[in-house]
């Protein structure tokens, strides 16, 4: 995206050492942010922070009391919170309802949709009082839009855009935004043991969105005027 900048900003983006978190951190800090890396990959997490010249912090998303002192930790670090808040982490694993277990749909819910609302809720009130910021995060065309064998990851991804849009509605007036990017299926290695390519059920690596794609929808969010709301994209191969 020609001229898009984000330079001097703070970004924060979850699910950074891998797939579209990744790909979205390796974007925003192209456009000169300040990138603070949150997974639970510590390795890759430092790793990836000296190649970008931001910041590691290892976190677990489903572990309340850890994300929450490491937010805190963050937030003083940067003397404040974020300038932007991308959560993009999330896991993707494929079962009919009858097959799906309990195990499974809390593992979803655990980290599509808890754990964003873990990060929105530490940061939220903080951006408030500043009065500006903004909040990016990663749906699904999952989220509505019914597939066989989605059960837990659409009731998760379905959660998340009741959540954003109650969310979006709230922050009216108040100088923070938020926009729920919901991309259709997306070429990254979730796919990996579902071979897409060998089903006839499932989209083609060659149908699908490139995470690039992703990032650039991310990225146009992020970097609109401070008055233009934007609470919904969708966005799908063309």
């Amino acid at each position: 995206m020609t001229g898009a900048s984000l330079a001097g900003q703070t970004v924060l983006v979850t699910g950074a050492s891998r797939g579209i978190g990744a790909a979205v951190a390796l974007r925003l800090a192209g456009v000169g942010a300040r990138v603070q890396l949150l997974a639970r990959s510590a390795d890759v997490l430092v790793e990836m922070a000296r190649e970008l010249g931001g910041s590691a912090w290892p976190a677990d998303l489903e572990d309340e009391g850890d994300l929450w002192e490491v937010l805190k930790d963050l937030t003083v670090a940067l003397g404040g919170p974020p300038d932007l808040v991308v959560n993009a982490a999330g896991t993707f694993e494929m079962a009919t309802m009858d097959d799906t277990s309990i195990e499974l749909f809390d593992r979803a819910l655990g980290t599509n949709l808890r754990g964003p609302f873990l990060v929105i809720r530490a940061l939220l009130p903080a951006m408030l009082k500043r009065g500006s910021g903004s909040i990016v995060t990663v749906g699904s065309v999952a989220g509505h839009q019914p597939f066989p064998g989605n059960a837990s990851y659409s009731a998760s991804k379905f959660g998340v855009r009741g959540m954003h849009e109650v969310l979006s509605e709230e922050l009216r007036g108040t100088g923070v935004r938020a926009t729920l990017v919901e991309p259709g299926a997306t070429d990254t290695s979730i796919w990996d043991a579902y071979g897409p390519d060998e089903r006839a059920d499932l989209p083609s690596r060659a149908a699908m969105l490139s995470v690039d794609d992703v990032t650039e929808a991310v990225l146009f969010a992020a970097t609109r005027p401070a008055g233009v709301r934007i609470p919904l994209l969708r966005i799908e191969k063309g």
